[in-house]
């Protein structure tokens, strides 16, 4: 072949995966099939939603798990349960934990059915304040199904970056053969994932260190999350860096991808089907300037990905569809109007159950449940 051949044939194939590239995101960008419901929770009256920090199906197959912070968005001094079971129909059972948590963020049901809970204010955080003053804060609890606590790692309202302190641990995973894998910590914590053992052992850390913006794997920016899909690959929402990275059980890096937004979690069903919120990328490409004691507040770390939940395939990182954010509404102040997508559950029934913070945390938290109307 001469040399002008294979290079007509080099660019036919470059503008052919361009265009593969292109076609799979316009399908990602309109193809929607789900479509909203905000009534699946039934609260008792007078019980109003908080902020949802988790939800999680329990192995019995009938029953889900809610965190939300007490109510409201703290649950330091607060008289009200945070840990709710419900039946599949959203109908509460029974409820547990008030007085335990000052401002809880990471919420995991392991395979026994045990309920794990982090405390995710960092040292100097506001949000943090109320619950470190009666000392409350850095530490992952495990609670049986009854409420009862089974462990605690870290040392409470103690920070620290050594193998038996926290600051800020913002999610929590079990795997199956019982180690503990911890994302530590939140908005200007430690930026590390520390795997224990079952019986809260340190093992080893990955990352660590001060916040910054890097491309280097292996290194987190407000790692936020963490799902683990079929093969036991650990998958960190590394929030800051807006990126997925990907590591195995014993810590290898295995890969990143940068095409789910900016994730604020991640959720991987049985069918290695992965579903990623994205609820803070900037709405105006303008770095939003309010601070949260020197830590940039929601939807200023970002711009240029569309905000709402990815959805594709955890084996190859496809993406099959994309639920965009509902309520962009204008601007107050300068401040965009919105919801801040956080933390998302599946149900057992296929459906998707995600939380709603609104900016400047006014009144409206919802958990929505996303149904697929194409099924």
């Amino acid at each position: 072949m001469s040399q002008a051949s294979q290079f007509r044939s080099t660019v036919v194939a470059i503008f052919t995966v361009l265009g593969l590239i292109a076609a799979v995101e316009s399908v990602a960008q309109h193809n929607n099939p789900y479509r909203a419901y905000y009534g699946w929770a039934k609260l008792p009256e007078g019980r109003v939603q908080g902020v949802v920090a988790g939800i999680y199906a329990d192995p019995d197959g009938k029953h889900m798990w809610l965190m939300d912070r007490c109510g409201g968005n703290n649950c330091a001094g607060v008289d009200v349960d945070p840990i709710l079971k419900l039946d599949l129909e959203g109908n509460l059972v029974k409820s547990f934990g008030k007085g335990l948590f000052g401002w809880p963020h990471g919420f995991f049901v392991d395979h026994e059915g045990n309920l794990w809970v982090t405390e995710g204010s960092p040292a100097g955080e506001r949000r943090g304040e109320a619950g470190f003053k009666i000392g409350k804060g850095h530490q992952v609890y495990k609670l049986s199904p009854e409420g009862e606590i089974l462990m605690t790692l870290g040392e409470a309202a103690v920070p620290g970056d050594d193998e038996t302190h926290f600051n800020g641990p913002s999610h929590v995973l079990v795997a199956p053969n019982g180690e503990i894998w911890v994302t530590d910590g939140h908005r200007g914590g430690n930026n590390r994932l520390v795997k224990f053992s079952k019986d809260g052992e340190f093992i080893l850390q990955i990352g660590g260190g001060i916040e910054s913006a890097t491309a280097e794997h292996g290194l987190f920016n407000d790692p936020h999350h963490i799902a683990m899909d079929s093969q036991g690959r650990l998958f960190i929402s590394d929030r800051g860096n807006n990126r997925i990275q990907i590591f195995d059980q014993d810590g290898s890096f295995v890969g990143l991808w940068t095409h789910f937004g900016r994730p604020s979690s991640i959720a991987i069903g049985a069918d290695d089907r992965i579903y990623v919120v994205d609820g803070t990328t900037s709405l105006t490409g303008v770095l939003n300037q309010q601070m949260y004691s020197g830590q940039t507040a929601n939807g200023g770390g970002s711009y240029g990905y569309n905000r709402g939940i990815w959805v594709g395939n955890a084996k190859n990182g496809s993406v099959e569809a994309f639920i965009p954010e509902l309520e962009i509404s204008g601007f107050e102040d300068g401040v965009p109007l919105g919801v801040d997508q956080e933390f998302i559950g599946l149900h057992p029934d296929g459906s998707i159950l995600v939380g709603e913070v609104e900016i400047g945390e006014r009144e409206g938290r919802r958990l929505v449940q996303w149904i697929n109307v194409r099924n």
